[in-house]
């Protein structure tokens, strides 16, 4: 019997057994503990803070505005993933780069009347040209990421101010505000009170993902490969289920599917996709769990590190573009220290500080769970300077637990 290729890194407490030593053999309980830690993390957090909310975060405005509040975390952290798999590396100027795009896109529009597809794709190649920048100081002339980004928080927030004038500049392009911040309806089956189509939605992606799992298990069992057990499987498919079906029934008590919501998936599959099925996705791992090697081996790690910035100031740019229509108006404050939200979710969802490892489900997650902890202290009317003490403490467990798992393991 063949034993699955399985490469694709895991984040940090996700690197137990990889495989059972027997097809199909559960994991022990210590080891499913360890496996899924932010995500048993995730739910005993949410339930947390609906009991202390008194039910108020399960509204279904409140659900619905879980993902949209932390729209630009959950796209940049798939970026800012990329960057910190090189080696522990960072970019300090994501908020500087999401202020500035949609600096651009809100004085484009309102200034020079351009529309909003125009808008979009000078801004998308501005966003590029940024990362390019980032990406030739870090990768060709081996300026350290650090110093590198520091520099471009402050020289792209600065040049955001000057376009912005100091002004706070609304958005009212409604065909902009469309494309990123409207919500999907279908004219007579979605209701005063229940939109059908996001629960129909809920269903079908609930359906698919049956399917694909059970088409999965057919090939991998027809070219003999090892498979987890049926029951724990399905059990995890059951469960995954269960959320979206659960998610698209409180969304579709409130406005329906928000369109928001299909662009973060788009760009979170995409990333999912690059970083665990292409050899392009595995040199990010490659460079982080051992540059040298990776060198030796025939890999241009310049390339690496430029493609690692460059994307990721796309998704900063991009994320400008969302936020700008989500709040409606642009000013000098844009983006302030969302960087450090999207660096905390990576490390709070499993990405390893030392580089090498984590993976594009673990930082969603722990964008998920910082989401939940900020939009939880808010309903509960927890003084905001109470919020970043215990956003603090969670991301140095997160860390802590990382270092501790290195040193077992003898990475560190």
């Amino acid at each position: 019997m063949k034993t699955e290729s399985n490469s694709k890194p895991t984040a940090a407490g996700d690197t137990l057994a990889a495989t059972s030593a027997v097809a199909g053999e559960p994991l022990g309980f210590s080891a499913y503990i360890k496996k899924y830690t932010m995500t048993i993390a995730l739910v005993v957090v949410f339930i947390f803070f609906a009991v202390l909310t008194e039910g108020r975060l399960l509204y279904a405005q409140n659900i619905s505005n879980l993902l949209l509040q932390n729209a630009y975390v959950l796209v940049m952290a798939c970026g800012m993933l990329l960057c910190i798999l090189t080696g522990g590396n960072v970019d300090l100027s994501v908020g500087a780069t999401l202020c500035l795009v949609a600096a651009l896109a809100a004085q484009l529009m309102d200034k020079f009347g351009m529309n909003a597809y125009l808008t979009i794709a000078v801004c998308l190649a501005v966003s590029v040209g940024i990362g390019a920048w980032q990406g030739f100081w870090i990768g060709h002339i081996h300026i350290p990421p650090f110093i590198a980004t520091l520099s471009g928080m402050f020289l792209f927030r600065g040049v955001g101010r000057v376009l912005l004038a100091s002004k706070t500049v609304a958005i009212s392009n409604k065909t902009f505000l469309d494309i990123f911040s409207s919500y999907i309806t279908v004219p007579g089956l979605d209701k005063e009170g229940i939109c059908w189509s996001a629960v129909i939605v809920g269903a079908l992606v609930a359906i698919i993902l049956i399917v694909l799992t059970v088409v999965n298990r057919a090939k991998k069992a027809k070219n003999g490969y090892e498979m987890k057990s049926a029951v724990s499987e399905f059990a995890q498919v059951a469960v995954i289920d269960l959320l979206i079906l659960a998610y698209t029934w409180q969304i579709a008590h409130y406005k329906g599917i928000p369109v928001m919501l299909l662009w973060i998936l788009l760009i979170v599959l995409l990333y999912a996709f690059i970083t665990s099925k292409t050899a392009f996705g595995r040199y990010f791992y490659a460079v982080g769990g051992n540059e040298k090697a990776t060198k030796l081996s025939g890999i241009d790690t310049k390339k690496v590190y430029f493609w690692a910035y460059c994307s990721m100031s796309i998704l900063a740019g991009f994320s400008g573009l969302l936020m700008a229509a989500r709040i409606g108006s642009v000013s000098g404050d844009t983006g302030l220290t969302y960087e450090l939200d999207t660096i905390g979710a990576c490390f709070i969802g499993g990405a390893s500080a030392y580089g090498g490892s984590g993976t594009v489900p673990g930082v969603i997650i722990g964008a998920i769970l910082l989401g939940v902890i900020n939009q939880g202290m808010s309903i509960y009317g927890l003084d905001n300077n109470w919020q970043y003490v215990v956003k603090g403490a969670v991301l140095l467990i997160a860390v802590i637990f990382d270092v501790v798992s290195n040193h077992k393991t003898g990475k560190a």
